[in-house]
């Protein structure tokens, strides 16, 4: 049965009144394919626009999208994020722009949606900013790297 239906199968948020709380971390990541016309305009680590500073936006962004998880996704606990951290790595050609989320927190649901929804919203960022330049910004993979805490940790498969 999935946990986002009761017993009526209807849509019902999962009760975590009985869980523990405990420390609960989540790692996702976002791959984007830059073209050959913006991953020019890398320089210092960042990609300069006349919208302002790509990455640095993206960063931004992609924490105010993991702190608002509850507020986009239906039935995700709104959660008081006590960590979120968002990087972005360049290919040496800087052609393909890989952002990482980190989210922390302690308490009784997991923080793999936060992750995944700050990775993504980074993403989408960086889409927007970028698609002056050029709209063959390629979104390619967002997935779930780690999450720890709860009844089971996971990682994937490298």
């Amino acid at each position: 049965m999935l946990s986002h239906l009761n017993a009526q199968g209807q849509p019902a948020m999962v009760n975590v009144g009985a869980k523990a709380v405990t420390r609960r971390t989540a790692h996702a990541v976002a791959v984007v394919d830059l073209p050959a016309e913006l991953a020019a305009l890398l320089q210092n680590g960042d990609i300069a626009t006349k919208k302002g500073p790509v990455f640095q936006t993206a960063i931004l962004a992609g924490v105010m999208g993991a702190k608002q998880t509850g507020s986009l996704i239906p039935l995700c606990h709104p959660l008081p994020l006590e960590d979120c951290q968002v990087m972005i790595e360049t290919s040496n050609d800087g052609r393909i722009a890989t952002i990482h989320c980190r989210v922390e927190i302690h308490a009784k649901t997991g923080v793999e949606m936060e992750a995944l929804t700050g990775a993504t919203i980074a993403a989408l960022t960086l889409y927007d900013m970028g698609k002056a330049v050029s709209h063959g910004i390629v979104i390619r993979e967002v997935k779930l790297l780690e999450k720890t805490g709860g009844k089971r940790d996971y990682r994937a498969n490298a």
